[in-house]
């Protein structure tokens, strides 16, 4: 069984637990935090565009749209697939281990539901209340906000639109992550009974490693086009279907892969070339943007490959240069999971706070920055050195 194949299935457990034990993939370490970085910056921007956000600069306005583009198609998406690599290896190395399904699912559950729930009671909730205040005027006692935050209150309806609470806002991603590693937990079995009925084959013979590189590519214009129009991101789970259908399956096709190193190969040469393909649609889209035109179709064939090509020559150009340890990989891939669940409740009320003062905007945003840093920072140093409060951070036992 080639590569391929043997990336779609499951190799003896043995050989796979000495294997997944001498690899690690410090290429997609760099990337997951520099997608991470890039993801504060975007929540920092949305404080400055005009589109809807939580609270809003007096400053608000069109000049930065071009920047906050650049990445939208991609950012999500390529933390989803980086995120279905890194379960793959998890698996792998339980793969040995009696009822290694039920370690993994015990495993991603603790790390991912316990910061869930504990940042939807405790770090977003502040967020919801500078909503509140800007928007509706709110006066109520912190004890008042409170017990309607966590009892479901329906009377919140900023602009006529009910405010769901409790909410997980910018925690969404950490539901959805959840909810596809199950799915891989779940395929798993039929993986295996794939490969031992010989499909592994038949799909060795249909995608190649440049075919099974730009297929995605083509999964996810077809995803835009035909299902975003009718069903638009909501980041509710329950009725997110277009980001669901690329969500999970650029998530599958990261856990499907991350052994065949013939894919790898593809990705890696392929990077110029989706580099040239991503310029390409950006400029388009910027473009478009800027004159006021409306999306349409052909906007969304273009969004879909600036999406994946972006997403290859990311991964190309990371396989070639950062695949390098150093002790700020080491840090920085322990720290980045606290900086994400606390930064957008930093961004929200030092924003909120800095409004009354009319600062100039590089004053404010500034200041915004190295609020955000600095609390980021101090939070996740406060986190690490404390025992019972690391699980609520997503961090492993000391």
């Amino acid at each position: 069984m080639t590569a391929i194949t043997a990336s779609l299935a499951d190799s003896p457990a043995a050989q796979i637990a000495g294997h997944a034990a001498a690899i690690r993939r410090y290429d997609l370490d760099w990337l997951r935090i520099a997608a991470f970085g890039l993801l504060i910056l975007y929540h920092m921007g949305m404080f400055y565009v005009p589109w809807d956000w939580h609270v809003k600069s007096i400053h608000a306005g069109p000049e930065i749209r071009p920047l906050m583009l650049l990445t939208s198609p991609w950012r999500l998406t390529l933390l989803f697939l980086i995120s279905g690599v890194a379960t793959r290896y998890m698996a792998d190395r339980l793969a040995a281990t009696s009822g290694a399904g039920w370690l993994l699912l015990r495993a991603r559950s603790a790390r991912l539901l316990l910061p869930l729930a504990f940042g939807m009671l405790v770090i977003v909730p502040p967020q919801t209340w500078c909503e509140i205040v800007a928007k509706l005027g709110w006066t109520g006692s912190v004890a008042d906000f409170y017990g309607h935050y966590v009892t479901g209150y329906d009377g919140w309806r900023p602009g006529g639109r009910l405010l769901i609470v409790p909410t997980w806002n910018h925690l969404w991603f950490v539901a959805y992550l959840w909810v596809y590693t199950m799915l891989a937990i779940a395929l798993r079995p039929l993986l295996r009974l794939a490969a031992r009925r010989g499909l592994g084959a038949a799909a060795q013979v249909l995608l190649t490693p440049l075919g099974i590189v730009l297929l995605p590519g083509l999964l996810l214009v077809g995803l835009r086009v035909v299902m975003r129009p009718f069903f638009p991101e909501t980041h509710a789970l329950i009725d997110d279907w277009y980001l669901h259908a690329e969500y999970a399956a650029v998530f599958l096709f990261g856990y499907a892969i991350a052994r065949a190193d013939e894919i790898w190969d593809a990705i890696e040469t392929l990077r110029w070339p989706a580099l040239a393909a991503g310029l390409a649609c950006y400029g388009w889209l910027v473009w478009q943007m800027q004159a006021g035109l409306p999306r349409g179709p052909l906007g969304a064939v273009v969004w879909g490959i600036d999406q994946w090509a972006w997403i290859v020559a990311l991964l190309g150009f990371a396989r070639r240069r950062l695949d390098v340890d150093h002790p700020w990989r080491r840090y920085l891939a322990d720290a980045v999971f606290p900086f994400y669940i606390l930064h957008q409740t930093v961004i929200v009320v030092t924003g909120h706070a800095l409004t009354p003062l009319a600062l100039p905007a590089a004053a404010e945003a500034g200041v915004i920055l190295a609020a955000t840093v600095a609390v980021c920072l101090a939070g996740y140093e406060t986190v690490r050195r404390l025992r019972w409060l690391r699980p609520f951070f997503g961090l492993k036992p000391a």
